[in-house]
């Protein structure tokens, strides 16, 4: 049975991941590394958690000596590395936490898996997931594509371009199998709420203001988690070795279009009257140096792989508002911390 590390698997994307591989793939085990910090939450995960292919393992890639535990006595076959920290506004009040986990603990990562694959590289992968941020800011026209120059403007982007680098540099160095792949802006169900999306859906539930950076301006490209997803499963088991693949919705909105489009959709789920939530609407003063648009070409991975985004943002948006508006309870517990007791009530307590 082929041993796959996942990192972050308790996250946002990480969870639907794991979900997905723990699901199709039984032939595989599944580990799910996960530090359980403020974003992981395991209900993400209760409708698997029972599996027989699936562990979940509670750590931190900050720590060297734990990872090479770890890789001695699971030895893993592969790692889709998805443990980040990945909120720019985060980064930006507290950027040593994202040079930690972004850049140590990757470096952590490769060093062990290059211990215990000792140079035979049959069969192993590391599969390296990052963000379309390493590209810095567009114009008004062109898209990121995987020769794009890197050109972070945050901590966050330039922690995640480091982690980039350095996956490269074991894979040109030292030979390891790796593939990296950068996503744009992903939004779908389970996400922590200090994301725009969820914070606006949470906010025009309960007709609080709607924060919106300088006037709304800038640009991203959504990408649906799930297609993220089935996105990461493509690469992996068919993506050539030392290859960058950038996966994006094709769905470029600004972020004042988006929340007006939101709140025209909830008004009708809520039975408010049209304009009510966008009533919520409050400009607040613009994040430090905010990158103005970013835009993913995803040709490569369609025209390589096969693959294709399922969803259009508007029906994406509609089954995400639909998620959170029937999971009044998981949003609940997130807000009030609670969440924070599932891995304490289900398995230290066992």
């Amino acid at each position: 049975m082929k041993k796959i590390l996942i990192t972050g698997g308790a996250g946002f994307i990480g969870s639907h991941v794991v979900r997905l591989f723990v699901k199709q793939y039984p032939q595989y085990h599944i580990y799910n590394l996960d530090a359980l910090t403020y974003a992981g939450n395991l209900e993400n995960l209760k409708d698997i958690e029972n599996e027989p292919n699936y562990t979940f393992l509670k750590g931190d890639i900050v720590s060297e000596e734990l990872m090479h535990q770890l890789f001695q006595q699971y030895s893993f076959d592969a790692v889709i590395h998805l443990a980040a920290e990945s909120h720019v506004d985060r980064s930006i009040s507290d950027p040593l936490s994202f040079i930690k986990t972004n850049i140590l603990g990757t470096v952590n990562l490769l060093n062990a898996a290059k211990n215990i694959w000792q140079d035979n590289y049959e069969g192993k992968l590391f599969y390296h997931i990052s963000t379309d941020e390493v590209y810095g800011s567009l114009g008004e026209t062109g898209l990121f594509t995987e020769t794009t120059a890197y050109d972070p403007r945050s901590p966050y982007s330039s922690s995640k371009a480091s982690s980039d680098h350095l996956v490269r540099a074991y894979y040109h160095t030292y030979k390891m199998p790796v593939v990296i792949s950068n996503c744009s802006n992903n939004y779908g169900p389970n996400q922590f709420p200090e994301k725009l999306i969820p914070l606006a859906i949470n906010n025009i539930k309960k007709m609080k203001p709607i924060p919106i950076y300088g006037k709304g301006e800038n640009i991203r490209d959504w990408l649906f988690v799930i297609d993220h997803a089935s996105a990461i499963d493509k690469i992996f088991h068919e993506g050539t070795v030392g290859e960058t693949y950038n996966i994006g919705g094709i769905n470029e909105w600004t972020n004042i279009d988006l929340i007006h489009k939101m709140c025209e959709v909830m008004d009708k789920k809520l039975n408010r009257e049209n304009g009510t939530s966008a009533s919520l609407i409050t400009f607040v003063k613009d994040r430090a140096g905010h990158d103005m648009r970013y835009a993913i070409d995803s040709s490569k991975l369609m025209n390589e792989l096969g693959w294709q985004p399922s969803l259009q943002f508007e029906e994406g948006i509609e089954k995400t508002i639909d998620w959170y508006l029937e999971n009044e309870s998981w949003m609940n517990r997130i807000t009030d911390g609670s969440y924070e007791k599932y891995y304490e009530d289900q398995y230290e307590k066992r």
